[in-house]
């Protein structure tokens, strides 16, 4: 099953006055406040997720549901700059993760995850972009 569910964590979550937060709130239903497990860490003014098998490591986001999802994931593909025609490696990778909702459901969801080194970045500890 292909999902139509994504997982932000970054510029695209409410509050954020970006044209793709935007736009992804107005053809977007949010189902509400998810988690994922994760680090989280500031690239530059945004931040990326790096997955973790860790059950501490833990980064708080928002999920979903796309109305139309293979317009939208396109859309999307092209902001984060890993979509057809960039090259390789791309900054981030579209990939399926699981992710718990605030009431303990979980669901599978798209989310972009940082593909680059991390070693020189500054995690987000409390795994909330927004808090930090």
């Amino acid at each position: 099953m292909i999902s139509d569910r994504l997982f932000v964590y970054g510029t695209l979550m409410r509050g954020f006055d970006h044209p793709m937060a935007r736009m992804l709130s107005a053809h977007a239903d949010f189902l509400g406040e998810a988690r994922c497990r994760g680090r989280l860490y500031l690239v530059k003014h945004y931040p990326g997720l790096v997955l973790s098998e860790n059950p501490d490591d833990v980064v708080h986001g928002e999920l979903y549901r796309l109305r139309a999802r293979d317009e939208l994931l396109h859309e999307f593909d092209m902001y984060e700059a890993c979509g057809e025609g960039f090259p390789q490696p791309t900054e981030y990778l579209r990939q399926m993760l699981s992710v718990t909702l605030d009431d303990g459901s979980a669901s599978e969801a798209w989310t972009y995850v940082y593909n680059w080194p991390v070693t020189k970045l500054p995690r987000i500890e409390s795994g909330k972009f927004l808090a930090q």
